[in-house]
Order: structure tokens, then C-alpha cells, then sequence
């Protein structure tokens, strides 16, 4: 059966690189725009589906960031490096994040270089999948939206997240407050993970991201958007829509099989510690076109530059689901303290990001564990983290404030707010509209 395989891909690459047949991708997100845009500029046909009706649409407008402290290369070097224009999207900086302790104690981690830049996902013009949009059609990509293809019958595979092992929820809104960003380590508003509050230009977002399976889920977005009232009383929020997501954690045998390259979400090539994905998503799309270029091994590259750091995130996530508030708080003095040390907030928070011998080693011993084979992966021997159960801890009552929050949504929903999550976070999947 394997040399059936490898004959099989021997066959479509050859294809491939004699030009006979245009090359087909499923997904239209930032791995598949990534991957498509360097093959037309190499002169490839290329054709991207996707099943929605744009780049971004499930995204709905929500910010993400991109860390740059995991690596020591900057990602948007990578990017110019690799012939994107970084104009083409919004990316604000910042060098100060508020480091929320589970104490409710606020400190802040600087660093003289950038720590975040925070980019909107979804339609919006100025959006990061906008924007590689654009440069993709400018290369001569062809993109069919609304267009279901089978997996079979594409070359790379770009589809994101087909199970859950994580949920995030939040609410978008109007604000006077000046732009910021605050990362909060609380196991009661965000179990097992943490939340955030981001402010760009006028909008805001309050999000909190739960990696333990819970009932009555809205209770923590609303409970979280009540701390952050109280503890940034100049907010002045004015809800526009909540937003919601899922993440698909899976590590995979095979990233390249009969032919296809799985890239991004789909090849479980993002952080398993707190849910980072875009420059891997790049990265790895990038990576897949290289190799049907003749460039580079796919497979290789992969496990060479990208691995290790998955890896590591996989060790990394199994330590944090056995720790509470208490950890969370020796995390955070230690954090400071470093910082005050070396006076670059982003040392420590980077030695815990980088591959080193005893997360390998603690890798090897806990991944059978924590992860469950999915029998649908077509062979390429895929083991998925399973959404984890909710502890007793989890079931409390939300406070006055919080209620309060809830019914003011429900007014705004009844009134046309839109809502893009499913109420339970053990609901299969997130609705898109």
C-alpha cells in the first residue's frame, strides 16, 4: 500500500511540475492565499475553493495577534523575505502589554522591541486575509468561493479546523478608550487558558478563550466583560456583535500524503499552549508551495523549522492543564521579575515558547495521553486533543454584573446584534453566521 502511495505522489508532482494540470487548494484562508500566491508568481495555474463567500468571513471581524517572541527571526521579515507586501493589511504595534495576574493585580510586560501586532480577521478591507487576498488575485490566483471540492481532488489542503479542542468567545465594541492591550491568566473566566482585551482605533475586543468543554458558556464572556469594566472603568463599551471560534490541535504523521500537502490548521500547525496559528499558517503554505516548485522537501521543512516548536507547545499545554490561579500567579512574579533583571519583558516569555531537551523529552512521555487518533484523516495517522471536561471548580453562578451584561446582549441581539457562537462550547461546531 505505502509504494502505491509513493508512486502515486511521484506521479501528481510530476504532473505538477510539467504545468500539465493547474493546481487546485482548498481553503481560501492565509495558508492557501500563501501557498497560491507563490505558485502564480512561479507562473503556476492555480485555483483556490473555498465553501464560504470570502476570505475571513468566519472570523467576523474579530482581532488576532501575532506574538514575536517565539522565534528569533521577526515575522514580517519573513514576510518581505518571502515577497509579501505588509502594506497591504493593518497591523498595529505594541511594545507594552498589561500582564493581569489571577490576583487581579496588573503589571506590565515592555520590551524595547515589538511584542504583538495585532491584526482584524475577516472581510474588512484593511484585514490580514484582505489583504493576502489582494495579492494573491494580483498574482494571477484564481478564487472560487461558494465552491465545494473534494480533498481527493486538490494538492493542498487548507481548510482549518474540522474538530474542537478549544473554544473562544467575545464581544466587539465601540470605545473612546486609547489603544491597548492587556493578556489576563484567570482559570475561573477562562479555564485552563486565559483572556484579553484589545483596543484599536475606536474598537475593542474582550475575549476569553476556554480550553475546558463547559455548559452555559456565555456565563464566562459575560463574567470576564464584567472584570474588565471594573478593573478599566474608561471603556465606555458600546457592543456591536459577539464573536466565537474554535480551535483544531492535532499532530499529524504525515503532513504530505498521496500527493497532498495539509498546511496550516489542517496539518495542526499552530500553538496547542494558547491557540498562535497565523505565521504558521504562512509558513507552512509557503513551505508547500516551495516544495511543488522544486524548492524544498515539504516534509522535511516541516519537522526541521516548524516541529519543534509544536512540540514543545504540546508540553507546554500539558503542564498548564494540571496548574490553577496559584501556578498562574508564580508565572506571572516570575515573568516580572525576569524582566527587571534584563529589562526585556520578552526573554522570559520567549524561553518558554523555544524547543529545549526537557520539553522534547516531556513530549515523548505525555503526548500518547493527550491525544486521541481520529480514524477519518485519510491514512495520515492524525491524533487530535480532545476538548477536556469541565473540574468542579467550573460550576459558579454569575455575579449581578455579569447578568446585567447578558440582558443588555440580549436587548442588542433582539435588536439585530449578531452572534456567531453557539451558546455551549460542547457543541460540535461554531456557527458562522
Amino acid at each position: 500500500m505505502r509504494s502505491i502511495r509513493i508512486i502515486q505522489t511521484s506521479l501528481i508532482h510530476a504532473v505538477i511540475m510539467a504545468g500539465d494540470e493547474p493546481i487546485q487548494i482548498m481553503g481560501a484562508g492565509l495558508s492557501g492565499l500563501a501557498a497560491a500566491t507563490i505558485l502564480a508568481k512561479a507562473g503556476k495555474e492555480v485555483h483556490v475553493h473555498d465553501i464560504r463567500d470570502d476570505s475571513g468571513a468566519r472570523f467576523d471581524g474579530d482581532f488576532q495577534a501575532l506574538e514575536n517572541w517565539s522565534m528569533e527571526v521577526d515575522f514580517f521579515d519573513q514576510l518581505v523575505e518571502w515577497g509579501f507586501d505588509i502594506t497591504e493589511f493593518k497591523a498595529t504595534e505594541f511594545k507594552v502589554v498589561d500582564l493581569i495576574h489571577p490576583d487581579d493585580e496588573i503589571t506590565q510586560a515592555k520590551s524595547p522591541k515589538i511584542s504583538y501586532r495585532i491584526v482584524e480577521r475577516g472581510t474588512s478591507s484593511h484585514a490580514i486575509d484582505q489583504g493576502l487576498k489582494r495579492q494573491a488575485l494580483e498574482a494571477g490566483v484564481k478564487i472560487h468561493y461558494k465552491s465545494r471540492v473534494k480533498e481527493e481532488d486538490c494538492q493542498i489542503i487548507a481548510c482549518g479546523p474540522k474538530g474542537t479542542s478549544a473554544v473562544a468567545y467575545g464581544e466587539i465594541f465601540h470605545t473612546d478608550h486609547p489603544n491597548h492591550i492587556g493578556f489576563q491568566l484567570n482559570d475561573k473566566l477562562a479555564p485552563g487558558a486565559y483572556s484579553y482585551l484589545i483596543i484599536i482605533d475606536g474598537v475593542g475586543l474582550i475575549c476569553t478563550c476556554l480550553w475546558r468543554k463547559q455548559k452555559k458558556s456565555e456565563r464566562f464572556l459575560n463574567e470576564t466583560i464584567a472584570w474588565y469594566e471594573n478593573h478599566y472603568p474608561n471603556l465606555n463599551r458600546k457592543p456591536i456583535k459577539r464573536v466565537g471560534g474554535k480551535g483544531d490541535f492535532t499532530i499529524n504523521r504525515n503532513y504530505k500524503q498521496d500527493g497532498r500537502y495539509y498546511v496550516g490548521e489542517s496539518g495542526g500547525l499552530q500553538d496547542f499552549m494558547w491557540g498562535f496559528g497565523m505565521r504558521m499558517a504562512i509558513w507552512s503554505g509557503v513551505l508547500a508551495a516551495k516544495d511543488i516548485l522544486g524548492e524544498c522537501d515539504y516534509e522535511k521543512e516541516v519537522r526541521t523549522q516548524l516541529m519543534p516548536y509544536v512540540r514543545t507547545s504540546v508540553a507546554n499545554r500539558w503542564l498548564m492543564n494540571r496548574v490553577g490561579d496559584g501556578t498562574f500567579k508564580r508565572m506571572c512574579r516570575s515573568w516580572m521579575k525576569d524582566q527587571k533583571k534584563r529589562g526585556d519583558g520578552l526573554v522570559w516569555i520567549g524561553k518558554l515558547f523555544k524547543p529545549t531537551f526537557a520539553k522534547k523529552i516531556l513530549y515523548r512521555m505525555v503526548s500518547p495521553f493527550m491525544l486521541e487518533k481520529d480514524s477519518k484523516a485519510m491514512g495520515r495517522g492524525v491524533r487530535r486533543m480532545p476538548f477536556r471536561k469541565a473540574k468542579k471548580r467550573d460550576i459558579w453562578q454569575q455575579s449581578k454584573q455579569a447578568e446585567e451584561i447578558g440582558k443588555q446582549w440580549d436587548a442588542i441581539r433582539r435588536g439585530g446584534g449578531k452572534t456567531s457562537f453557539q451558546d455551549d462550547s460542547d457543541s460540535a461546531t461554531i456557527s458562522e453566521k
